[in-house]
C-alpha cells in the first residue's frame, strides 16, 4: 500500500480544531492488494470495476457485521478501526476466506489477492482518517503479510490467543520501519487444526532426524563388534567352531524343518507390521432422527424484502427432514471417519458451526455412503415448507415475536457467545426444532438474488455458475428479522462461518 500519510478531509487552509486530537486504544485493519499494479497494467478498467464490487459485496459488509468501521479505501486497499481484537481478527478471516471463494475460478496472476496486517494501538481519530503508531505498524505488518494471509501483532495475539477459534504461527520479533522496538508478528491459520499440523511436521523431522542418528550410532557399534579380535568376527572365521561356542544356536534338521525360517539380521531390526485396525468408518455413524413431511402446496415467499420476491405457489413431494440441526458430535463422526475436513469444538449437543456449503456436502455423502440411504442437504422450497409447519404467518408461530420460540439476539433469551443446544425451544407443528435461529442453515440451491424463474416443483434451484448458496433460518448473532421462515441469504459456497450449520434431508 506504500507509506501512510497522515492528512484531514478539506480544506487544507482551515486552521487546526482547537484542544486535543480524540485518542483511543483501538485495533486497526489495514489491507492491500498483492500485485496490484500488474493487474491493473493489464486490465486498468476490469481491475477497477472488480476492486469496488469487492469493496461493496465482501469488505465493506463483513467489517459492519463484525461491528467496525471503515475509515477509508485507498484504491488498493482499506483501514478499518474496531472496539474488539477479536472481531478485527474474525473479520479478517472471513474477508480473507471469502476471497478464497471469489478467486476459486480465476487464474492465479489474475487473482486479487488481499494481504492483511491487524495492530492494536493508541490512535488519532479525525471524521475521515485515523493515524498515529497504531496505525503504521498494522501497515507495516500487512507490508510483511504473504498474498491470502492474515498476519497480527503480539498486543493482538494476547488480547484473543484463547478466544478466537483458530492457530497461530509464530515468526518472531521483526524490524519494521521507523518504528523504534521490535514487533512480534504472527501468522493467523484459520483452521485450529493448521497449527497442529505445522507442529506435526516440524516433529516429524525432529523424530526422522533422531531415527537417523540412532541409526548411524547402532551401525557403528555393529561395524565395531565384528571387526574386534577374538570376538564375533574370529568365531566366524574358526571353521571348527562348535555349535555350542555360536553366539546363534543352530537347530537340528528335524528342527530346522518344523520351525519356522527367522527373519535375517538386517530385517529383524525392523519392527513387525501392525495388523490393520478398523476403519472409524467401519462403525456404523450415528443417524439423525427424521421427521417424515407429506407433500402439499403453500405460496412461498413474502413482500416483506426484495430477496423474498414474487410470491408463488410451490408444490412439494414427500421427503424427511432431521428433526435438529446436524450437532457437533454427529459432525465428528464424519471427523474421525476422515470424511469431513476438520473436528469441530463445542458441546456434543450444541449444532455444528463454521461449515461451509462443500463441507455440508461432504458430510451428506458420508452418511449416506455410510448408511446406504439417499441423505442430502434439503432443497429451498423443502427448507421453507418444513419451517412453516403448514401455516402461512410472519412465523410459524403467529405474526408477533414471543419469547422462548426461537434463539435470536431479540428473542427474549440473553445474548450468548455461541448457540443454544439443539432442541432448546419449541417444535413447530411439524414437529422440527430449530427452524428459524440456532444457526444458519445451508440448502441445495445456488443463491439467486430473486424468485424470478424459480422452479414450482420443490427441487432445488442450481445453475451452471454457482458460487454462493442458500441459507436460511438466521443465527442466535441475528435479529429477530432473520428467523422467519421467508427469509433468505446467500454466501459463498467454499467459506466457513461461524454460524453456518445444516440439516439433512431424505428422500423416500
Amino acid at each position: 500500500m506504500g507509506e501512510i500519510r497522515n492528512f484531514r478531509s478539506g480544506n487544507q487552509d482551515e486552521p487546526p480544531p482547537h484542544g486535543p486530537m480524540p485518542r483511543r486504544l483501538a485495533a486497526i485493519i489495514v489491507g492491500d492488494i498483492a500485485s496490484y499494479s500488474r493487474i491493473m497494467q493489464a486490465d486498468e478498467e476490469g481491475t477497477h470495476v472488480r476492486v469496488k464490487r469487492i469493496e461493496r459485496d465482501i469488505i465493506q459488509p463483513t467489517i459492519i457485521e463484525h461491528h467496525g468501521s471503515l475509515v477509508k479505501t485507498t484504491g488498493d486497499g482499506f483501514i478499518a478501526i474496531f472496539d474488539s481484537p477479536v472481531e478485527a481478527v474474525r473479520c479478517s478471516i472471513v474477508i480473507q476466506q471469502n476471497l478464497i471463494g471469489r478467486n476459486a475460478s480465476l487464474p492465479k496472476h489474475s487473482r486479487l489477492e488481499y494481504r492483511i496486517g491487524v495492530n492494536l494501538g493508541d490512535v488519532i481519530v479525525e471524521p475521515d482518517d485515523v493515524y498515529g503508531d497504531g496505525v503504521n505498524i498494522a501497515t507495516r505488518i500487512e507490508g510483511i503479510a504473504e498474498p491470502g494471509q492474515v498476519y497480527i501483532s503480539g498486543a493482538i495475539y494476547e488480547q484473543i490467543k484463547h478466544k478466537v477459534v483458530c492457530g497461530y504461527e509464530s515468526l518472531g520479533d521483526r524490524k519494521v520501519k521507523n518504528i523504534t522496538d521490535p514487533v512480534r508478528i504472527y501468522r493467523v491459520l484459520p483452521d485450529a487444526d493448521a497449527v497442529g499440523r505445522t507442529r506435526s511436521r516440524r516433529e516429524s523431522v525432529l523424530l526422522f532426524l533422531l531415527i537417523t542418528a540412532l541409526l548411524v550410532i547402532a551401525g557403528y557399534v555393529l561395524w565395531y563388534v565384528l571387526t574386534q579380535p577374538g570376538r564375533m568376527g574370529e568365531q566366524a572365521a574358526t571353521p571348527t567352531a562348535s555349535p555350542a561356542a555360536s553366539p546363534i544356536p543352530q537347530p537340528s534338521p528335524r528342527e530346522a524343518a518344523t520351525q519356522t525360517p527367522q527373519p535375517s539380521p538386517s530385517l529383524a531390526s525392523a519392527p513387525p507390521s501392525p495388523s490393520p485396525s478398523p476403519s472409524p468408518s467401519a462403525t456404523p455413524p450415528r443417524e439423525p432422527e427424521m421427521i417424515g413431511i407429506r407433500g402439499g402446496s403453500f405460496a412461498m415467499g413474502s413482500n416483506d424484502d426484495p430477496t423474498e420476491r414474487p410470491v408463488h405457489q410451490v408444490t412439494i413431494k414427500p421427503f424427511s427432514i432431521a428433526k435438529y440441526p446436524v450437532t457437533v458430535q454427529e459432525w465428528n463422526e464424519c471427523a474421525a471417519a476422515k470424511a469431513c475436513g476438520f473436528t469441530a469444538t463445542g458441546k456434543d449437543d450444541s449444532p455444528v458451526g463454521n461449515v461451509s456449503w462443500t463441507d455440508a456436502q461432504q458430510y451428506a455423502a458420508w452418511l449416506a455412503q455410510a448408511t446406504k440411504k439417499p441423505y442430502r442437504l434439503p432443497s429451498e422450497a423443502e427448507w421453507e415448507y418444513a419451517a412453516r409447519g403448514g401455516t402461512q404467518t410472519k412465523y410459524w408461530w403467529g405474526d408477533k415475536l414471543q419469547p422462548g420460540m426461537a434463539g435470536c439476539k431479540d428473542c427474549g433469551d440473553l445474548a450468548a457467545e455461541q448457540p443454544a443446544k439443539v432442541g432448546s425451544f419449541r417444535p413447530n407443528p411439524f414437529g422440527l426444532y430449530d427452524m428459524g435461529g440456532g444457526i444458519d442453515q445451508w440448502v441445495e440451491d445456488c443463491w439467486h438474488r430473486t424468485y424470478q424463474g424459480a422452479p414450482s416443483d420443490g427441487s432445488a434451484w442450481s445453475s451452471a455458475d454457482c458460487s454462493s448458496h442458500v441459507l436460511r433460518s438466521g443465527s442466535w448473532k441475528n435479529d429477530s428479522r432473520y428467523v422467519r421462515p421467508s427469509n433468505r441469504d446467500g454466501y459463498d459456497t467454499n467459506v466457513r462461518y461461524p454460524t453456518h450449520g445444516f440439516r439433512v434431508a431424505l428422500s423416500p
